[in-house]
């Protein structure tokens, strides 16, 4: 229950911060922090604590300008302090987390008067390893190369590469540089960073010769003192799968924030999504191999050592002669099926052959074998460094410990995908969605199997609803059709959670939408985009600052190749310039009194903050329905219809509901923007699911012809 003394706590620095930023409250922005903190403060709890009863979720959609940011802060961080846990946010992109860290976060401090430590939390993968820094400089041998990973072409590091790590070493040495990737001034090359961090399995933690020094060590007792972390879903997730509180705070000491909480159900199935190549995992074995008759020779002295590592062979042989099996019955079930450009194959329902279960359960089974030894010999290696053993000595183990951790966590994610294959789904049940993709190796094509749940629910509910301590999931678009029933369904928030919207205070009157009156249908492709090309021709030239939302690449580019050089000129286009590169360009030419057009996909419609001049007209090509050949959404829809219902109206619909919203809410991003909305898909007019696409819309002025 939300007490005398917390409620004063929460007012207090409500009018503070509207008091000393000259502002006045914002009925939506009020009403969501009443309803956060109501529910997080009805949370009961133990003696110890613990989180004992009451719903401890809020799910709250709130409009563009409610103010959805200091309303979650405000509401949330005072009954954090009361009951001594912590506050994780969690968004999907930089930006944001740039926004909270920057503005929002000091601003709580400074103008709401709030008692707070904060700071942003990274992957491991974001920081400098100085260890693995140093090997690549010892290892370099004289023809140039290192390999990566054993199943890969050792790169070719030239004397430009090996100047940039030891000047990463020098500037961190220095005190110049904390060892923040995102703090060096200059980019470094995606390879040369692979080769100069690290991961959780090849991290030797506090046994490392520079674990008193090391970035990542130095920012995480940082961490651990913070009242408050930033993260993003990914970091979130990663802790999660590691059974949490391995990286940021125990779950059940935590109320999570995750702000952008659209994107939670697709982070979630990718995380836990598998993939493994057939043909390269066979030639990583054998490396494999030869790596564990060199370690063999090194632990001579060492019997049980030897002992694990002479006992991984055999199954590592039974795991290559199923790969084989594999190779071959996949050769025979896919001869026919990879027909016209498509590179892709997708099992019906997600259902795999029997023959090839069989074939992945005994990979499985042997996998598992291995990934038993290699935990074993990890663990004996640590224990070397401690120097708790006579007869391993601690160099051995430094030596060996990262290089076995790698390979345990290849084995693992090999495991995790056969067993995925050969598991069949619970009848009934939510499917695992199963596709194989034709891919381009090291030495010719390559078949990688994938795997990935079909929905996020019973990942989320198992490993996160179940075991924080409270959570709120906001954004500017959660519901879909203008219900929350599929973000439920999609995030497995229990049906008890509370919901609310708050609308935007914005006047959507100030923005036209327009369906102009087109001859050709989206059915036909070519004729559609021949005709959006000539739409394009005739209002691009009166318009400054544009905005153009694609359906695909080959829609883009088939509609730029239409456009006079003169145009062009003036045409700013994703996959040419990294997003923030193009939006600053874009808003530099808007500055300087000149025309700007940006040509962009789906990533163009969400995260982007135009206010003003900057852009006064979004054009949407295309009704955003989803990739109809996408394996996942594919596979979710045939078990909609399995369950006797309809996929179309229960997932393709509300889907394309939501990311019509967020495409229009490109254009209104402050109280006093206006501009033109234009939809170039008659669809939203002459079908059925028009009227329900329109309904879900802000009540936008309309020029339908």
């Amino acid at each position: 229950m939300l007490d005398k003394p917390l409620k004063q706590s929460i007012q207090q620095a409500y009018s503070a911060f509207l008091s000393n930023r000259g502002l006045k409250s914002r009925y939506g922005q009020k009403m969501m922090i009443a309803e956060i903190a109501r529910t997080l403060a009805a949370i009961s709890q133990n003696s110890e604590g613990e989180r004992s009863g009451g719903s401890h979720i809020s799910v709250t959609e709130a409009g563009t300008g409610t103010g959805k940011t200091l309303a979650y802060l405000l509401a949330s961080v005072p009954v954090a302090q009361q009951r001594k846990k912590k506050v994780v946010v969690s968004t999907a992109t930089v930006a944001l987390q740039e926004q909270l860290i920057m503005k929002d976060l000091p601003q709580l401090v400074s103008e709401a008067g709030v008692n707070l430590t904060y700071g942003l939390a990274k992957g491991r993968g974001r920081y400098f390893c100085i260890s693995n820094a140093e090997k690549v400089l010892e290892q370099q041998n004289e023809l140039g190369q290192i390999a990566l990973y054993e199943d890969e072409v050792a790169l070719k590091i030239g004397k430009s590469d090996i100047a940039e790590v030891k000047e990463l070493l020098s500037l961190y040495a220095s005190g110049e540089w904390d060892g923040d990737r995102d703090g060096l001034k200059n980019t470094v090359d995606d390879q040369i960073w692979r080769l100069s961090t690290s991961d959780h399995m090849q991290c030797t933690n506090r046994r490392c010769s520079n674990f008193s020094i090391c970035p990542f060590f130095k920012a995480r007792q940082e961490l651990d003192r913070w009242d408050l972390i930033v993260a993003n879903h990914d970091l979130v997730l990663a802790d999660l799968s590691l059974g949490g509180g391995a990286i940021l705070s125990p779950p059940e000491d935590t109320i999570y924030i995750f702000d952008e909480g659209h994107h939670l159900g697709v982070k979630t199935t990718g995380h836990f999504s598998y993939r493994l190549r057939v043909k390269s995992s066979q030639r990583w074995l054998g490396k494999v191999t030869r790596s564990l008759n060199k370690l063999l020779n090194d632990a001579s002295e060492h019997i049980v050592l030897r002992d694990y590592v002479e006992k991984i062979s055999n199954p590592i042989a039974d795991m290559e002669r199923a790969l084989e099996q594999w190779q071959l019955l996949l050769d025979q079930l896919l001869a026919d099926k990879f027909q016209g450009p498509s590179d892709r194959y997708r099992f019906a329902q997600g259902v795999i052959p029997e023959p090839l279960q069989v074939i992945c359960h005994n990979f499985a089974t042997a996998a598992e074998r291995v990934v038993l030894k290699f935990e074993q010999i990890v663990d004996l290696l640590k224990e070397g460094m401690d120097g708790e053993l006579a007869d391993l000595p601690r160099e051995m183990g430094e030596k060996w410990y990262p290089q076995m951790g790698v390979f345990l966590s290849r084995m693992q994610a090999m495991f995790w995908l056969a067993r995925s294959y050969a598991s069949p789904d619970a009848a009934g049940g939510l499917p695992t969605a199963r596709w194989i993709v034709k891919v381009d190796g090291n030495e010719g094509l390559d078949l990688e199997c994938c795997s990935s749940p079909v929905s996020a629910a019973v990942t989320l509910q198992e490993h996160l609803w179940s075991q924080c301590y409270g959570a709120v999931v906001t954004s500017a678009t959660l519901t879909a059709l203008g219900r929350f029933d599929r973000l439920y369904a999609d995030l497995g928030i229990p049906a008890d959670s509370p919901c609310s919207i708050f609308q935007s205070p914005f006047d959507f009157a100030s923005a036209e939408l327009r369906v102009p009156a087109m001859k050709t249908d989206p059915g036909k492709p070519d004729d559609h985009n021949a005709e959006i090309s000539d739409y394009l021709l005739n209002i691009l030239p009166e318009g400054d600052a544009v905005l153009v939302l694609f359906s695909s690449w080959r829609q883009m580019r088939y509609v730029l190749e239409q456009m006079p050089d003169k145009m062009l000129e003036s045409i700013l286009v994703q996959g040419d310039l990294a997003k923030h590169e193009i939006l600053r360009q874009h808003r530099e030419r808007i500055d300087k009194k000149l025309p700007s057009i940006i040509f962009g996909l789906a990533s163009f419609a969400e995260g982007v903050d135009l206010p003003g001049d900057y852009l006064t007209h979004v054009v949407i090509t295309k009704l955003p329905f989803g990739v109809p050949d996408d394996p996942v959404d594919a596979t979710y829809s045939e078990w909609i219809e399995s369950q006797g219902g309809n996929p179309f109206a229960e997932w393709v619909i509300p889907m394309a509901s939501m990311r019509l919203t967020q495409a229009t809410g490109r254009l209104l991003r402050t109280e006093n923007d206006k501009g033109i909305i234009t939809l170039l898909d008659r669809r939203f007019i002459t079908r059925r699911y028009g009227k329900q696409l329109l309904a879900a819309l802000p009540p936008y002025r309309r020029n339908f012809s």
